[in-house]
Protein backbone atom coordinates (compact mmCIF):
# COMPACT_ATOMS: atom_id res chain seq x y z
CA UNK A 1 0.00 0.00 0.00
CA UNK A 2 1.48 3.32 -1.05
CA UNK A 3 1.76 6.02 1.56
CA UNK A 4 -0.92 8.67 1.61
CA UNK A 5 -0.33 11.84 -0.40
CA UNK A 6 1.33 14.61 1.54
CA UNK A 7 -0.70 17.68 2.34
CA UNK A 8 0.04 21.36 2.04
CA UNK A 9 -1.78 24.15 3.81
CA UNK A 10 -2.99 27.50 2.56
CA UNK A 11 -3.71 30.36 4.96
CA UNK A 12 -7.22 31.76 4.59
CA UNK A 13 -8.03 34.87 6.65
CA UNK A 14 -6.22 33.74 9.76
CA UNK A 15 -6.87 30.00 9.64
CA UNK A 16 -5.41 27.14 7.64
CA UNK A 17 -7.56 25.32 5.09
CA UNK A 18 -5.90 22.05 4.09
CA UNK A 19 -5.61 20.85 0.54
CA UNK A 20 -4.51 17.42 -0.78
CA UNK A 21 -0.92 18.14 -1.78
CA UNK A 22 1.95 18.45 0.66
CA UNK A 23 2.94 18.05 4.36
CA UNK A 24 4.18 15.36 6.78
CA UNK A 25 2.91 11.81 7.05
CA UNK A 26 3.39 8.98 9.53
CA UNK A 27 1.63 6.26 7.62
CA UNK A 28 3.05 3.35 9.55
CA UNK A 29 2.03 4.60 12.97
CA UNK A 30 -1.38 5.73 11.69
CA UNK A 31 -2.29 2.79 9.50
CA UNK A 32 -5.61 2.32 11.33
CA UNK A 33 -6.37 5.99 10.80
CA UNK A 34 -6.33 6.74 7.11
CA UNK A 35 -8.96 5.63 4.61
CA UNK A 36 -7.66 3.26 1.94
CA UNK A 37 -5.71 4.97 -0.85
CA UNK A 38 -7.34 4.70 -4.25
CA UNK A 39 -10.84 5.09 -2.90
CA UNK A 40 -13.34 6.00 -5.59
CA UNK A 41 -15.00 8.45 -3.23
CA UNK A 42 -14.41 12.04 -4.39
CA UNK A 43 -12.37 14.20 -2.02
CA UNK A 44 -14.43 16.12 0.48
CA UNK A 45 -14.99 19.80 -0.11
CA UNK A 46 -12.86 21.87 2.24
CA UNK A 47 -14.60 24.80 3.83
CA UNK A 48 -14.15 27.02 6.81
CA UNK A 49 -16.28 25.60 9.59
CA UNK A 50 -17.24 25.39 13.19
CA UNK A 51 -17.02 24.33 16.81
CA UNK A 52 -18.98 24.03 20.04
CA UNK A 53 -19.33 23.49 23.79
CA UNK A 54 -19.35 21.56 27.11
CA UNK A 55 -21.01 19.28 29.71
CA UNK A 56 -24.44 19.54 31.33
CA UNK A 57 -24.57 23.25 31.94
CA UNK A 58 -21.95 25.50 30.42
CA UNK A 59 -22.46 29.06 31.61
CA UNK A 60 -20.77 32.07 30.06
CA UNK A 61 -20.80 35.74 30.85
CA UNK A 62 -23.86 36.04 28.62
CA UNK A 63 -26.23 33.32 29.75
CA UNK A 64 -26.71 29.58 29.71
CA UNK A 65 -25.89 28.45 26.19
CA UNK A 66 -25.85 24.73 26.56
CA UNK A 67 -27.79 22.04 28.31
CA UNK A 68 -27.76 18.29 28.29
CA UNK A 69 -31.31 18.34 27.04
CA UNK A 70 -32.90 17.13 23.84
CA UNK A 71 -34.91 19.73 21.91
CA UNK A 72 -38.03 18.77 19.97
CA UNK A 73 -36.57 18.96 16.47
CA UNK A 74 -39.68 17.85 14.60
CA UNK A 75 -41.49 19.43 11.69
CA UNK A 76 -45.23 19.99 11.52
CA UNK A 77 -45.75 16.46 10.19
CA UNK A 78 -44.12 14.86 13.21
CA UNK A 79 -41.04 13.77 11.29
CA UNK A 80 -37.71 13.98 13.06
CA UNK A 81 -35.15 16.33 11.53
CA UNK A 82 -31.89 15.23 9.98
CA UNK A 83 -29.15 13.80 12.14
CA UNK A 84 -27.17 16.18 14.31
CA UNK A 85 -24.21 18.05 12.87
CA UNK A 86 -21.08 16.55 14.43
CA UNK A 87 -17.83 18.47 14.78
CA UNK A 88 -14.58 16.73 15.55
CA UNK A 89 -12.12 18.92 17.44
CA UNK A 90 -8.58 17.55 17.61
CA UNK A 91 -5.16 18.77 18.68
CA UNK A 92 -2.39 18.10 21.13
CA UNK A 93 -2.79 17.87 24.87
CA UNK A 94 -3.42 21.35 26.38
CA UNK A 95 -3.68 22.93 22.93
CA UNK A 96 -6.81 24.83 23.98
CA UNK A 97 -9.49 22.69 22.32
CA UNK A 98 -12.13 23.28 24.99
CA UNK A 99 -11.40 27.01 25.10
CA UNK A 100 -11.77 27.27 21.34
CA UNK A 101 -15.03 25.33 21.50
CA UNK A 102 -16.39 27.60 24.24
CA UNK A 103 -15.50 30.75 22.29
CA UNK A 104 -17.20 29.43 19.18
CA UNK A 105 -20.34 28.50 21.05
CA UNK A 106 -20.59 31.86 22.73
CA UNK A 107 -20.20 33.63 19.38
CA UNK A 108 -22.65 31.22 17.77
CA UNK A 109 -25.24 31.80 20.54
CA UNK A 110 -27.56 28.85 19.88
CA UNK A 111 -28.82 26.59 22.68
CA UNK A 112 -28.68 22.93 21.70
CA UNK A 113 -25.07 21.78 21.88
CA UNK A 114 -23.45 18.70 23.40
CA UNK A 115 -19.76 18.33 24.13
CA UNK A 116 -18.46 14.78 24.17
CA UNK A 117 -14.90 14.54 25.48
CA UNK A 118 -12.51 11.68 24.74
CA UNK A 119 -11.23 12.01 28.31
CA UNK A 120 -14.37 10.21 29.47
CA UNK A 121 -13.50 7.15 27.42
CA UNK A 122 -10.15 6.00 28.78
CA UNK A 123 -10.16 2.23 29.17
CA UNK A 124 -10.47 0.63 32.58
CA UNK A 125 -6.94 -0.13 33.75
CA UNK A 126 -5.73 -3.43 35.08
CA UNK A 127 -4.06 -3.53 38.51
CA UNK A 128 -0.63 -3.53 36.86
CA UNK A 129 -1.57 -0.60 34.64
CA UNK A 130 -2.88 1.26 37.71
CA UNK A 131 0.52 0.88 39.35
CA UNK A 132 2.21 2.14 36.19
CA UNK A 133 -0.12 5.13 36.04
CA UNK A 134 0.62 6.00 39.67
CA UNK A 135 4.33 6.24 38.85
CA UNK A 136 3.72 8.12 35.54
CA UNK A 137 4.80 5.07 33.53
CA UNK A 138 1.54 4.41 31.70
CA UNK A 139 1.01 5.89 28.22
CA UNK A 140 -2.35 7.72 28.22
CA UNK A 141 -1.45 9.34 24.89
CA UNK A 142 -1.62 6.18 22.81
CA UNK A 143 -4.69 5.18 20.72
CA UNK A 144 -4.89 1.90 22.66
CA UNK A 145 -5.59 3.84 25.88
CA UNK A 146 -9.06 4.78 24.57
CA UNK A 147 -12.21 2.67 24.22
CA UNK A 148 -12.98 3.50 20.58
CA UNK A 149 -15.78 0.94 20.35
CA UNK A 150 -17.66 2.69 23.15
CA UNK A 151 -16.88 6.12 21.67
CA UNK A 152 -18.29 5.18 18.27
CA UNK A 153 -21.40 3.51 19.68
CA UNK A 154 -22.05 6.54 21.91
CA UNK A 155 -21.55 9.09 19.15
CA UNK A 156 -23.82 7.16 16.79
CA UNK A 157 -26.66 7.22 19.32
CA UNK A 158 -26.17 10.90 20.10
CA UNK A 159 -26.16 11.73 16.41
CA UNK A 160 -29.53 10.00 16.06
CA UNK A 161 -30.93 12.07 18.94
CA UNK A 162 -30.94 9.25 21.49
CA UNK A 163 -29.88 9.42 25.10
CA UNK A 164 -26.52 7.91 26.09
CA UNK A 165 -24.67 6.99 29.28
CA UNK A 166 -21.22 8.56 29.56
CA UNK A 167 -18.53 7.20 31.90
CA UNK A 168 -16.98 9.69 34.33
CA UNK A 169 -13.19 9.47 34.50
CA UNK A 170 -11.25 10.46 37.62
CA UNK A 171 -7.79 11.75 36.67
CA UNK A 172 -6.55 11.74 40.26
CA UNK A 173 -7.08 7.97 40.60
CA UNK A 174 -6.77 7.06 36.90
CA UNK A 175 -10.06 5.17 36.97
CA UNK A 176 -13.72 5.41 36.05
CA UNK A 177 -16.14 6.42 38.75
CA UNK A 178 -19.11 4.19 39.56
CA UNK A 179 -21.56 6.87 38.42
CA UNK A 180 -22.30 7.51 34.74
CA UNK A 181 -23.88 10.67 33.42
CA UNK A 182 -26.70 10.85 30.87
CA UNK A 183 -26.51 13.03 27.77
CA UNK A 184 -29.22 13.67 25.21
CA UNK A 185 -28.85 14.42 21.54
CA UNK A 186 -28.80 17.98 20.18
CA UNK A 187 -28.61 19.80 16.89
CA UNK A 188 -24.82 20.19 17.15
CA UNK A 189 -22.40 17.80 18.83
CA UNK A 190 -18.72 18.51 19.47
CA UNK A 191 -16.44 15.55 19.94
CA UNK A 192 -13.07 16.70 21.26
CA UNK A 193 -9.89 14.91 22.18
CA UNK A 194 -6.28 14.31 21.32
CA UNK A 195 -7.21 11.25 19.23
CA UNK A 196 -10.40 12.71 17.76
CA UNK A 197 -9.28 11.73 14.24
CA UNK A 198 -7.54 8.46 15.16
CA UNK A 199 -10.08 5.90 13.95
CA UNK A 200 -11.55 5.26 10.51
CA UNK A 201 -15.06 4.50 11.76
CA UNK A 202 -15.01 7.53 14.00
CA UNK A 203 -14.01 9.78 11.11
CA UNK A 204 -17.13 8.73 9.20
CA UNK A 205 -19.32 10.21 11.94
CA UNK A 206 -17.69 13.66 11.82
CA UNK A 207 -19.27 16.25 9.53
CA UNK A 208 -16.51 18.75 10.17
CA UNK A 209 -12.98 18.25 11.47
CA UNK A 210 -11.08 21.07 13.18
CA UNK A 211 -7.47 20.84 14.37
CA UNK A 212 -6.25 23.29 17.03
CA UNK A 213 -2.55 23.93 16.33
CA UNK A 214 -0.73 25.43 19.32
CA UNK A 215 3.03 25.84 19.88
CA UNK A 216 4.57 22.94 21.83
CA UNK A 217 6.14 25.18 24.49
CA UNK A 218 2.76 26.76 25.23
CA UNK A 219 1.15 23.33 25.46
CA UNK A 220 3.81 22.15 27.92
CA UNK A 221 3.34 25.19 30.17
CA UNK A 222 -0.44 24.73 30.15
CA UNK A 223 -0.11 21.04 30.91
CA UNK A 224 2.20 21.71 33.84
CA UNK A 225 -0.19 24.26 35.30
CA UNK A 226 -3.24 22.02 34.81
CA UNK A 227 -1.78 18.73 36.06
CA UNK A 228 -0.21 20.29 39.14
CA UNK A 229 -3.15 22.49 40.20
CA UNK A 230 -6.08 20.29 39.12
CA UNK A 231 -4.81 16.70 39.15
CA UNK A 232 -2.47 16.65 42.12
CA UNK A 233 0.72 15.83 40.17
CA UNK A 234 4.24 17.00 40.92
CA UNK A 235 6.37 18.90 38.42
CA UNK A 236 8.94 16.11 37.99
CA UNK A 237 6.27 13.53 37.26
CA UNK A 238 4.54 15.79 34.71
CA UNK A 239 7.80 16.51 32.86
CA UNK A 240 8.77 12.82 32.92
CA UNK A 241 5.40 11.83 31.48
CA UNK A 242 5.59 14.59 28.88
CA UNK A 243 9.03 13.60 27.59
CA UNK A 244 8.39 9.87 27.71
CA UNK A 245 4.84 9.69 26.33
CA UNK A 246 3.10 12.98 25.50
CA UNK A 247 5.61 14.52 23.08
CA UNK A 248 6.42 11.27 21.19
CA UNK A 249 2.70 10.48 20.91
CA UNK A 250 2.00 13.93 19.53
CA UNK A 251 4.68 13.50 16.86
CA UNK A 252 3.59 9.96 15.98
CA UNK A 253 -0.20 9.92 16.35
CA UNK A 254 -1.63 13.43 16.69
CA UNK A 255 0.23 15.88 14.48
CA UNK A 256 -0.14 13.68 11.37
CA UNK A 257 -3.92 13.84 11.76
CA UNK A 258 -3.75 17.53 10.93
CA UNK A 259 -3.84 16.46 7.28
CA UNK A 260 -7.34 15.06 7.83
CA UNK A 261 -8.73 18.31 9.18
CA UNK A 262 -11.07 20.55 7.19
CA UNK A 263 -9.91 23.54 9.23
CA UNK A 264 -6.68 24.16 11.12
CA UNK A 265 -6.78 26.91 13.73
CA UNK A 266 -3.26 28.22 14.47
CA UNK A 267 -2.71 29.85 17.89
CA UNK A 268 -5.95 28.31 19.21
CA UNK A 269 -8.18 30.69 21.11
CA UNK A 270 -6.08 33.66 20.02
CA UNK A 271 -7.21 33.25 16.41
CA UNK A 272 -10.46 35.22 16.43
CA UNK A 273 -10.58 35.45 12.62
CA UNK A 274 -10.70 31.67 12.31
CA UNK A 275 -13.38 31.45 15.01
CA UNK A 276 -15.54 34.03 13.20
CA UNK A 277 -15.30 32.06 9.95
CA UNK A 278 -16.18 28.85 11.76
CA UNK A 279 -19.22 30.46 13.37
CA UNK A 280 -20.47 31.69 9.98
CA UNK A 281 -20.22 28.18 8.61
CA UNK A 282 -22.09 26.67 11.56
CA UNK A 283 -24.94 29.11 11.07
CA UNK A 284 -25.19 28.22 7.39
CA UNK A 285 -25.17 24.49 8.17
CA UNK A 286 -27.94 24.83 10.75
CA UNK A 287 -30.05 26.84 8.34
CA UNK A 288 -29.46 24.33 5.57
CA UNK A 289 -30.41 21.41 7.79
CA UNK A 290 -33.41 23.30 9.21
CA UNK A 291 -32.35 22.51 12.76
CA UNK A 292 -33.96 25.63 14.17
CA UNK A 293 -37.39 25.43 15.71
CA UNK A 294 -39.36 28.33 14.21
CA UNK A 295 -42.15 29.02 16.69
CA UNK A 296 -43.98 31.47 14.43
CA UNK A 297 -43.87 29.12 11.45
CA UNK A 298 -45.12 26.25 13.59
CA UNK A 299 -48.03 28.32 14.86
CA UNK A 300 -48.91 29.42 11.33
CA UNK A 301 -48.78 25.86 10.04
CA UNK A 302 -51.32 24.69 12.62
CA UNK A 303 -53.74 27.59 13.01
CA UNK A 304 -56.16 26.34 10.36
CA UNK A 305 -55.99 22.67 11.35
CA UNK A 306 -58.76 21.00 13.36
CA UNK A 307 -57.85 19.83 16.84
CA UNK A 308 -56.29 16.35 16.72
CA UNK A 309 -58.18 13.17 17.59
CA UNK A 310 -55.61 12.35 20.27
CA UNK A 311 -56.95 15.29 22.31
CA UNK A 312 -59.54 14.59 25.00
CA UNK A 313 -61.12 17.61 26.73
CA UNK A 314 -63.03 17.24 29.99
CA UNK A 315 -66.71 17.95 29.37
CA UNK A 316 -67.45 21.62 30.08
CA UNK A 317 -70.23 21.13 32.60
CA UNK A 318 -71.53 24.12 34.58
CA UNK A 319 -69.40 22.87 37.50
CA UNK A 320 -66.20 22.71 35.40
CA UNK A 321 -66.85 26.10 33.82
CA UNK A 322 -67.58 27.56 37.23
CA UNK A 323 -64.22 26.37 38.57
CA UNK A 324 -62.49 27.82 35.51
CA UNK A 325 -64.21 31.12 36.16
CA UNK A 326 -62.77 31.18 39.67
CA UNK A 327 -59.17 30.21 38.84
CA UNK A 328 -58.99 32.49 35.78
CA UNK A 329 -60.18 35.51 37.74
CA UNK A 330 -57.20 37.70 38.65
CA UNK A 331 -59.01 38.79 41.83
CA UNK A 332 -59.26 35.24 43.19
CA UNK A 333 -57.33 34.77 46.43
CA UNK A 334 -54.49 32.27 46.60
CA UNK A 335 -56.44 29.96 48.95
CA UNK A 336 -59.38 29.80 46.56
CA UNK A 337 -57.08 29.40 43.57
CA UNK A 338 -55.43 26.37 45.21
CA UNK A 339 -58.72 24.83 46.35
CA UNK A 340 -60.47 24.96 42.97
CA UNK A 341 -57.31 24.04 41.05
CA UNK A 342 -57.09 20.87 43.16
CA UNK A 343 -60.72 20.06 42.42
CA UNK A 344 -60.10 20.42 38.69
CA UNK A 345 -56.96 18.29 38.95
CA UNK A 346 -58.91 15.48 40.61
CA UNK A 347 -61.54 15.55 37.84
CA UNK A 348 -58.79 15.62 35.19
CA UNK A 349 -56.98 12.65 36.71
CA UNK A 350 -60.22 10.66 36.98
CA UNK A 351 -61.00 11.43 33.34
CA UNK A 352 -57.52 10.35 32.25
CA UNK A 353 -57.78 7.04 34.12
CA UNK A 354 -60.99 6.24 32.24
CA UNK A 355 -58.94 6.30 29.02
CA UNK A 356 -56.48 3.63 30.20
CA UNK A 357 -56.86 0.14 28.74
CA UNK A 358 -59.23 -2.12 30.64
CA UNK A 359 -60.18 -5.74 30.10
CA UNK A 360 -63.19 -7.78 31.13
CA UNK A 361 -63.06 -9.80 34.30
CA UNK A 362 -65.53 -11.68 36.49
CA UNK A 363 -65.63 -11.41 40.27
CA UNK A 364 -67.97 -12.92 42.85
CA UNK A 365 -69.98 -10.60 45.07
CA UNK A 366 -70.48 -11.21 48.84
CA UNK A 367 -73.93 -12.59 47.93
CA UNK A 368 -72.27 -15.31 45.86
CA UNK A 369 -73.22 -13.89 42.45
CA UNK A 370 -70.92 -13.22 39.51
CA UNK A 371 -70.27 -9.66 38.41
CA UNK A 372 -68.94 -8.93 34.94
CA UNK A 373 -66.52 -6.11 35.59
CA UNK A 374 -63.44 -4.42 34.17
CA UNK A 375 -59.84 -4.29 35.39
CA UNK A 376 -56.81 -2.29 34.33
CA UNK A 377 -54.89 -4.37 31.80
CA UNK A 378 -51.51 -2.66 32.06
CA UNK A 379 -48.62 -3.51 34.35
CA UNK A 380 -48.30 -0.30 36.36
CA UNK A 381 -49.09 3.43 36.29
CA UNK A 382 -46.31 5.96 36.77
CA UNK A 383 -46.80 9.69 37.18
CA UNK A 384 -44.12 12.09 35.92
CA UNK A 385 -44.44 15.75 36.84
CA UNK A 386 -42.80 18.56 34.91
CA UNK A 387 -41.47 20.76 37.70
CA UNK A 388 -42.46 22.98 39.24
CA UNK A 389 -46.19 23.37 38.44
CA UNK A 390 -46.64 19.72 37.46
CA UNK A 391 -45.88 18.51 40.97
CA UNK A 392 -49.09 20.18 42.23
CA UNK A 393 -51.00 17.40 40.42
CA UNK A 394 -49.19 14.59 42.24
CA UNK A 395 -51.55 14.50 45.30
CA UNK A 396 -54.58 14.06 43.03
CA UNK A 397 -52.89 11.18 41.24
CA UNK A 398 -51.84 9.51 44.49
CA UNK A 399 -55.39 9.87 45.84
CA UNK A 400 -56.87 7.75 43.04
CA UNK A 401 -53.99 5.42 42.08
CA UNK A 402 -52.80 3.01 44.75
CA UNK A 403 -49.01 2.47 44.85
CA UNK A 404 -48.42 4.86 41.94
CA UNK A 405 -44.77 5.66 41.28
CA UNK A 406 -43.69 9.26 40.74
CA UNK A 407 -40.87 10.72 38.65
CA UNK A 408 -39.86 14.31 38.01
CA UNK A 409 -38.42 16.31 35.12
CA UNK A 410 -37.19 19.89 35.48
CA UNK A 411 -37.47 21.83 32.24
CA UNK A 412 -37.03 25.58 31.97
CA UNK A 413 -38.20 27.45 28.91
CA UNK A 414 -35.56 29.87 27.67
CA UNK A 415 -37.35 33.22 27.49
CA UNK A 416 -34.98 34.42 24.73
CA UNK A 417 -35.55 31.53 22.36
CA UNK A 418 -38.84 30.03 23.55
CA UNK A 419 -37.06 26.66 23.62
CA UNK A 420 -36.95 24.26 26.58
CA UNK A 421 -33.82 23.33 28.53
CA UNK A 422 -33.53 20.15 30.59
CA UNK A 423 -31.92 20.66 34.00
CA UNK A 424 -32.90 17.65 36.13
CA UNK A 425 -34.35 14.17 35.64
CA UNK A 426 -35.41 11.43 38.04
CA UNK A 427 -37.45 8.53 36.68
CA UNK A 428 -38.41 5.20 38.31
CA UNK A 429 -36.66 2.07 37.11
CA UNK A 430 -38.34 -0.06 34.43
CA UNK A 431 -40.58 2.83 33.43
CA UNK A 432 -40.63 1.49 29.87
CA UNK A 433 -43.25 -1.10 30.89
CA UNK A 434 -45.66 1.42 32.46
CA UNK A 435 -48.42 3.71 31.34
CA UNK A 436 -47.02 7.16 32.11
CA UNK A 437 -49.15 10.11 33.13
CA UNK A 438 -47.10 13.20 32.28
CA UNK A 439 -48.32 16.21 34.26
CA UNK A 440 -47.95 19.94 33.69
CA UNK A 441 -50.55 22.52 34.70
CA UNK A 442 -50.36 24.74 31.61
CA UNK A 443 -49.07 24.09 28.09
CA UNK A 444 -48.71 27.10 25.80
CA UNK A 445 -46.20 26.49 23.00
CA UNK A 446 -45.81 22.82 23.86
CA UNK A 447 -42.02 23.15 23.96
CA UNK A 448 -41.51 21.82 27.48
CA UNK A 449 -44.13 19.11 27.03
CA UNK A 450 -42.55 17.94 23.78
CA UNK A 451 -39.16 17.76 25.41
CA UNK A 452 -40.56 15.79 28.34
CA UNK A 453 -42.17 13.34 25.93
CA UNK A 454 -38.86 13.03 24.10
CA UNK A 455 -37.10 12.21 27.37
CA UNK A 456 -39.66 9.47 28.10
CA UNK A 457 -39.16 8.04 24.62
CA UNK A 458 -35.41 8.07 25.21
CA UNK A 459 -36.13 5.87 28.24
CA UNK A 460 -38.03 3.43 26.03
CA UNK A 461 -41.57 4.35 27.11
CA UNK A 462 -43.83 3.51 24.14
CA UNK A 463 -45.41 6.61 22.65
CA UNK A 464 -48.93 5.23 22.92
CA UNK A 465 -48.46 4.68 26.66
CA UNK A 466 -47.83 8.37 27.37
CA UNK A 467 -50.74 10.51 28.62
CA UNK A 468 -50.04 14.26 28.72
CA UNK A 469 -52.28 15.96 31.29
CA UNK A 470 -52.70 19.71 31.72
CA UNK A 471 -55.36 21.90 33.32
CA UNK A 472 -55.13 24.38 30.43
CA UNK A 473 -53.59 24.19 26.96
CA UNK A 474 -53.29 26.54 24.01
CA UNK A 475 -54.23 25.28 20.56
CA UNK A 476 -50.65 25.84 19.46
CA UNK A 477 -49.33 23.53 22.18
CA UNK A 478 -51.93 20.86 21.36
CA UNK A 479 -50.97 20.90 17.68
CA UNK A 480 -47.23 20.92 18.39
CA UNK A 481 -47.38 17.87 20.63
CA UNK A 482 -49.88 15.99 18.47
CA UNK A 483 -47.99 16.44 15.22
CA UNK A 484 -44.64 15.56 16.73
CA UNK A 485 -46.01 12.59 18.70
CA UNK A 486 -49.24 11.41 17.05
CA UNK A 487 -49.78 8.50 19.45
CA UNK A 488 -49.46 10.47 22.70
CA UNK A 489 -52.85 11.04 24.35
CA UNK A 490 -53.45 14.69 25.28
CA UNK A 491 -55.94 15.33 28.09
CA UNK A 492 -56.98 18.73 29.46
CA UNK A 493 -59.91 20.60 31.02
CA UNK A 494 -59.87 23.45 28.45
CA UNK A 495 -58.15 24.64 25.27
CA UNK A 496 -57.60 28.37 24.65
CA UNK A 497 -57.17 29.81 21.18
CA UNK A 498 -54.06 31.95 21.25
CA UNK A 499 -50.48 32.38 22.44
CA UNK A 500 -49.10 35.92 22.34
CA UNK A 501 -45.58 37.08 21.50
CA UNK A 502 -44.43 36.36 25.04
CA UNK A 503 -45.74 32.77 24.77
CA UNK A 504 -48.60 33.50 27.21
CA UNK A 505 -51.91 31.70 26.77
CA UNK A 506 -54.75 34.06 25.86
CA UNK A 507 -57.18 34.50 27.65
CA UNK A 508 -55.26 32.12 29.92
CA UNK A 509 -54.92 31.56 33.62
CA UNK A 510 -51.83 33.59 34.49
CA UNK A 511 -48.59 32.02 35.66
CA UNK A 512 -49.93 28.94 37.43
CA UNK A 513 -46.82 28.27 39.51
CA UNK A 514 -46.60 31.79 40.86
CA UNK A 515 -50.31 31.94 41.70
CA UNK A 516 -50.25 28.51 43.35
CA UNK A 517 -47.01 28.91 45.31
CA UNK A 518 -47.44 32.61 46.04
CA UNK A 519 -44.26 33.72 44.27
CA UNK A 520 -43.73 36.76 42.06
CA UNK A 521 -43.53 36.25 38.31
CA UNK A 522 -40.67 37.94 36.43
CA UNK A 523 -41.78 40.49 33.83
CA UNK A 524 -40.90 38.22 30.89
CA UNK A 525 -42.50 34.97 32.12
CA UNK A 526 -44.36 32.63 29.80
CA UNK A 527 -46.91 29.97 30.70
CA UNK A 528 -44.36 27.25 29.99
CA UNK A 529 -42.01 29.08 32.39
CA UNK A 530 -43.69 27.20 35.24
CA UNK A 531 -40.99 24.62 34.66
CA UNK A 532 -38.63 26.93 36.53
CA UNK A 533 -38.15 25.78 40.12
CA UNK A 534 -38.00 28.06 43.12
Amino acid sequence: MSSPPAFSSVRISGCWALGPDGGNSSAESLDRLYPAVGSTKPPRKRTTSQCKSEPPLLRTSKRTIYTAGRPPWYNEHGTQSKEAFVIGLGGGSASGKTTVATMIIEALDVPWVVLLSMDSFYKVLTKQQQEQAASNDFNFDHPDAFDFDLIIATLKKLKQGKSVKIPIYDFTTHSRKKEWKTLYGANVIIFEGIMAFADKELLKLLDLKIFVDTDSDIRLVRRLRRDISERGRDIEGVIKQYNKFVKPAFDQYIQPTMRLADIVVPRGSGNTVAIDLIVQHVHSQLEERKLRWDMAALASAHQCHPLPQTLSVLKSTPQVRGMHTIIRNKETSRDEFIFYSKRLMRLLIEHALSLLPFQSCTVQTPQGHDYEGRTYSGKQITGVSILRAGETMEPALRAVCKDVRIGTILIQTNCNTGEPELHYLRLPKDISEDHVILMDCTVSTGAAAMMAVRVLLDHDVPEDKIFLLSLLMAEMGVHSVAYAFPRVKIITTAVDKKVNDLFRIIPGIGNFGDRYFGTDAPPDWSDDEDALST
